[in-house]
């Protein structure tokens, strides 16, 4: 149950960030979830949308560093203790979280949780053991 995320390298300037939503946005391409992580130089824009190839192509198109990561979306009650509950399986099986990220989706009242893990098959391995619920590229984009 992987799907797939851009990862965008920008600069940490004022319009950089807006360049590639409106490349997006003009290419009719849907922001389904998205991270920001900066320095005082650069960042790394991390995006789930509906239209990934696309996507790649009119940001490459554009002159933008972009690259497609494999990551897990995981669909938990929204509770306290629902993220830990799916952490507590990869800490007991030595799985290593690179990053997440989170938003609630409207239509069923979850969170859904984005990880990008060292060893993806391992921890997609865990979690179907464990009788957590993951989701596809599609599944997201109905939410």
């Amino acid at each position: 149950m992987k799907i797939q995320q851009l990862s965008i390298f920008l600069e940490n300037t004022a319009g950089r960030l807006y360049d590639i939503v409106s490349v997006l946005g003009k290419a009719g391409i849907n922001i389904r979830a998205l991270s920001l992580a900066d320095t005082a130089e650069f960042g790394i824009l991390r995006l789930i949308v509906d239209k990934v190839d696309k996507a790649y192509e009119e940001l490459k198109k554009s002159q933008h560093t972009v690259s497609i990561t494999e990551v897990i979306a995981v669909e938990v009650e929204d509770r306290p203790g629902g993220l830990a509950e799916v952490l507590e399986k990869f800490a007991d099986n030595d799985i290593n979280v690179e990053y997440m990220y989170a938003f609630v989706e409207k239509k069923y009242d979850n969170a859904v949780l984005i990880f990008r893990i060292e060893d993806i098959e391992a921890a997609v391995d865990v979690l179907k053991k464990a009788g957590v619920k993951m989701i596809d590229h599609q599944r997201l984009l109905e939410l």
